[in-house]
């Protein structure tokens, strides 16, 4: 025990925030990893009992289609603890989604809001890892013909087929089916959507459910992304990047070819070809936003980048910013000097960064765990583009749609012969979006969180919070009410937890009534 501490799905390429995402490519709701040192120990239960180590890898035999049983079934990997189980208690599951599911182990501790959970309700805790991620294929590549086995519906019918399924590796692990054991469905980013979804497609098949930064609702251009993080960073960084992207925009769309050409060079990238590939991959210093930890404090590489903005001689901006004079020559300086090969290593910026020259094997490559490859085009959206000309914006106007869904088309050129059209309309009507209305499903949403604009929180957002169903929002960022340490670390964030804690006991708490009824 530890101290208490067609093709379809997403419309743009999933990312991994535990293995190296391949730059220039917009990162996808992804659930922060839980660090968790003793994964490979053995367990001891709060009976005394010895219990596998966390990283034990079972296997569970999953339907490759659940629209056509005959096809078989592929092995399902997922993860598993029962250190704080006694009988009558909750089955907590949880999937982190779009990842290879192995470093997620700490979600099974009470490290994690699950765990707690666990520990509070007296419940065993499982993480499933996803359908095409990892080592988790019903096919064995990542082709079109797999990815027309990727959609939102497979993924909610793999969590019913699972739980009615499964024989869990604990005392009387084969009968602890929904009938007769609440079970509770966990997730965060997007498979916190994927826990709002399920509920609303399988009603009553969950107790309870627990969704943290949801991405309930599918948005095409989702250029609010950058919106949080432009109102919550600090003003003269802000407003730098604001006057940088100005500027290079009034370059770019110009005719001036040497002024061009000088602030390719200035930021390393003075032999890549397309001029949107130059301003997208400007976006990867504000995609660090994501990754931004309240446990952490002011030690990411974000903070780094602002520091190197804003910071001349010692003194600090005022909140104005110095101006694009200063802010240019700046960033530049950092993206050459200590960000480009971080994320570029040897690789000429061409090769790292370009996205249009489709002989490269990210276009071709259609091996399995490769959570970037793993991409499609039909229903969800989530493309992080320049805000509309009526608005300030953190990134170039040359960043627009389609230039991501251009990917879809390079990825499976046989599917997508014209841009994709994104069904968005269709998702939230099938899964009701930000119009959820569900029995014992807790949203837990961050101020800062960049995803926030797509959860029950958006502003203007008219779903109230009651008790069947709350909303509570603290200070953090991306899914950080999932982590223990977070909640540790803001006294918001602790409220947060604190209330999904009692509203998990209130809800199996009847659910157990229910049932002696």
């Amino acid at each position: 025990m530890l101290p208490l501490i067609k093709l379809s799905l997403f419309a743009t390429c999933f990312v991994s925030l535990v293995s190296a995402r391949r730059a220039n490519f917009p990162p996808m709701p992804v659930v922060p990893v839980v660090p968790l040192e003793e994964s490979t120990a053995p367990v001891t239960s709060r009976n005394g009992t010895v219990l596998p180590p966390y990283d034990t890898i079972y296997t569970f035999q999953q339907l490759i289609d659940h629209n056509n049983p005959s096809l078989g079934t592929f092995a399902q990997r997922y993860w598993h603890t029962y250190e704080f189980y006694e009988p009558g208690g909750p089955i907590i599951l949880n999937t982190p989604g779009e990842v290879n599911a192995a470093p997620y182990t700490g979600y099974l501790t009470n490290r994690s809001i699950n765990g707690q959970i666990a520990q509070q309700e007296n419940g065993a805790t499982i993480v499933l890892e996803h359908r095409f991620f990892g080592l988790s294929n019903p096919l064995p590549d990542l082709s079109v013909n797999s990815l027309r086995l990727h959609t939102i519906q497979q993924a909610i019918d793999d969590l019913e087929y699972f739980t009615q399924n499964v024989v869990l590796p604990m005392p009387n692990g084969g009968n602890l089916k929904p009938s007769t054991t609440p079970w509770i469905l966990i997730g965060g980013s997007y498979s916190g959507a994927l826990t709002s979804w399920t509920m609303v497609n399988k009603p009553g098949l969950f107790a309870a459910g627990y969704a943290s930064s949801a991405v309930v609702e599918a948005i095409l251009d989702f250029w609010e992304y950058f919106e949080p993080e432009r109102l919550f960073m600090a003003a003269n960084c802000s407003a730098d990047i604001k006057a940088v992207i100005s500027h290079l925009d009034q370059v770019f769309t110009g005719t001036n070819q040497t002024a061009i050409q000088e602030i390719k060079e200035s930021f390393g990238m003075g032999d890549m070809t397309h001029l949107d590939d130059v301003a997208g991959s400007l976006r990867e210093n504000l995609f660090d936003w994501q990754n931004l930890s309240l446990a952490d404090g002011a030690g990411g590489i974000f903070f780094q980048f602002c520091d190197a903005l804003e910071v001349k001689n010692g003194v600090n901006a005022p909140a104005s910013g110095w101006g694009v004079d200063h802010a240019l020559s700046a960033w530049s300086s950092f993206w050459t000097e200590t960000y480009l090969a971080s994320i570029c290593g040897d690789e000429d910026a061409e090769d790292c960064l370009g996205t249009h020259n489709t002989s490269q094997s990210i276009w071709t490559d259609t091996s399995i765990d490769d959570a970037t490859r793993s991409c499609t085009c039909n229903e969800v959206g989530y493309l992080q583009e320049s805000a509309p000309p009526a608005n300030p914006s953190l990134v170039s106007q040359l960043i627009q749609p389609g230039y991501d869904l251009r990917q879809c088309q390079q990825m499976f050129p046989e599917a997508f012969p014209q841009p994709p059209n994104v069904q968005t309309a269709r998702t939230n009507q099938l899964y009701d979006g930000w119009n959820v209305t569900v029995s014992n499903l807790f949203f837990a949403n961050g101020e800062r969180d960049p995803w926030r604009y797509s959860t029950v929180s958006a502003p203007g957002v008219i779903l109230k919070s009651t008790p069947s169903q709350p909303i509570a929002v603290g200070e953090g960022y991306h899914c950080a009410d999932l982590s223990t340490a977070e909640g540790t670390a803001n006294p918001s964030v602790l409220a947060v937890q604190q209330q999904g804690l009692a509203s998990m006991k209130s809800w199996i708490t009847a659910w157990n009534v229910a049932k002696r009824a």
